[in-house]
């Protein structure tokens, strides 16, 4: 086993898994937690310094979050230590590296964000802004609490199908809109007190796999996160999986740093967020990452 530092405290292991490293690329097929199968590991090492020298803090702050979150642990401690943390890089020069390279921030409002549906003992909610491949925004996850919250006081409801209308199941946060937040502190707030992450957690609890999410095309970001809550994940073979956030100079905010790592391990989440790479269907089913491709 060979130890490569990569800067802001990533380090990699490559050859035998590390239990310390931050995680460990192999050449060969691997099961374990820790590993990730990669084509070349001196062409992946070299593309993963280069996105932790450009976004340094993003990535220093993605491992120490994920090692602080005990996946044995209720969701909403490790929720907030996210969320805080999300808040710090959103005052940080990566973030707004990133908003001025973008430039101004331009809201797309589409009626009806989230449909939903009641049959009976079963609720179907469906990610409705096809255009945008269900892109979250504000007025989304507000409507999706709406929705869900009929499930949370509603005993007699037995079933939640969480799915997106459209191309894709969910391609993450709008980007037209970030950066609209009042501060950082707001924003922390906003997002606990009214998380579909913790909603979705609760009713996994009581539902266990009665709780589904549907996915396909682009599940990336808060999309996936939010997905990775529900107890059963089904996939279509043509989803593609990923968490683009380190090229905003952030980490996932919408509950990924617990759900995703619950399915997957602290390793394999930290490689989605540092390399950037998008995984398939099949290697996400053999993660963990989803339960069953339709």
């Amino acid at each position: 086993m060979k130890l490569v530092e990569l800067g802001s405290g990533v380090v990699v292991a490559t050859g035998s898994p590390s239990e310390e490293a931050t995680f460990t690329l192999t050449e060969s097929e691997s099961d374990d937690r820790r590993a990730v199968t990669v084509g070349s590991i001196p062409d992946a090492l070299d593309e993963l310094r280069e996105r932790c020298l450009r976004w340094p803090q993003a990535a220093a702050i993605c491992s120490d979050v994920l090692r602080a979150f005990d996946p044995g642990a209720p969701a909403f401690a490790g929720i907030v230590t996210e969320s805080l943390a999300y808040s710090t890089l959103q005052s940080g020069p990566e973030f707004a590296r990133w908003l001025t390279e973008r430039g101004p921030a331009r809201p797309v409002n589409l009626p009806d964000p989230v449909q939903a549906e009641r049959v009976e003992d079963n609720l179907y909610v469906r990610f409705n802004r096809p255009l945008r491949h269900n892109a979250f925004s504000t007025d989304a996850r507000a409507a999706l609490l709406e929705a869900l919250e009929v499930a949370r006081l509603d005993p007699s409801v037995t079933d939640v199908v969480l799915s997106g209308n459209g191309p894709s199941f969910c391609s993450g946060g709008d980007l037209a809109e970030f950066g609209t937040f009042a501060d950082p502190a707001s924003a922390h707030l906003a997002r606990i007190r009214h998380s579909p992450a913790l909603v979705l957690d609760e009713l996994t609890a009581r539902l266990g796999t009665r709780c589904r999410a549907e996915v396909h095309g682009q599940v990336l970001g808060s999309g996936l996160e939010m997905a990775a809550f529900c107890g059963w994940v089904q996939s279509r073979p043509d989803a593609v999986f990923g968490l683009p956030e380190l090229t905003l100079g952030l980490i996932p905010g919408a509950g990924g740093t617990v759900s995703i790592t619950r399915r997957i391990g602290r390793w394999r989440t930290a490689y989605l967020v540092l390399s950037g790479q998008t995984i398939d269907a099949p290697t996400a089913l053999r993660w963990g990452l989803i339960d069953e491709i339709l």
